[in-house]
């Protein structure tokens, strides 16, 4: 896992090309106004899924985790908590592969609260529950950027 902001992304020259590219494309890109649902960058290579929802209690989420891609959150608007857990911690279920969508059962060792700007990248190992809310519950819009693992 890796928590930042998009304002320190010199900190991160170390990231290969496939996630700078991400970062890049966001700055060159208005992805607030973007509709929600997939757009393509480079076909199944790398894509984001823009995605508006309303944030809930943490008992209304779930644990999940990904094999063929690593996620990039960006928060374009509101704020979510995301709970944060290895996967060797947790409860595994049936991986879906048309979905890429491991679910996963267990209690968070962490979690990172995004505010506009700021970015996590969640690997293969990296358990994560989206959309809890801070407070009250609101409306949040958020780019994910799928990078597929090589």
């Amino acid at each position: 896992m890796i928590f930042g902001n998009l304002h320190q992304l010199s900190e991160y020259d170390f990231l290969k090309e496939n996630i700078k590219s991400c970062f890049a494309y966001a700055a060159e890109h208005d992805l607030v106004s973007y509709d929600t649902g997939r757009h393509e960058i480079d076909k199944d290579n790398r894509y984001v899924n823009i995605v508006e929802y309303r944030t809930q209690e943490r008992e209304q989420r779930f644990f999940e985790a990904h094999r063929q891609y690593l996620d990039i959150h960006v928060m374009l608007r509101g704020e979510e908590r995301i709970d944060l857990n290895f996967i060797r911690n947790m409860k595994q279920g049936e991986f879906v592969p048309e979905d890429d969508f491991l679910p996963l059962e267990g209690s968070a060792a962490g979690h990172a609260v995004l505010q506009p700007g700021d970015f996590l990248i969640c690997f293969p190992d990296d358990g994560h529950m989206t959309g809890i809310q801070t407070g009250e519950p609101q409306t949040i819009k958020k780019a994910i950027f799928k990078v597929k693992i090589q």
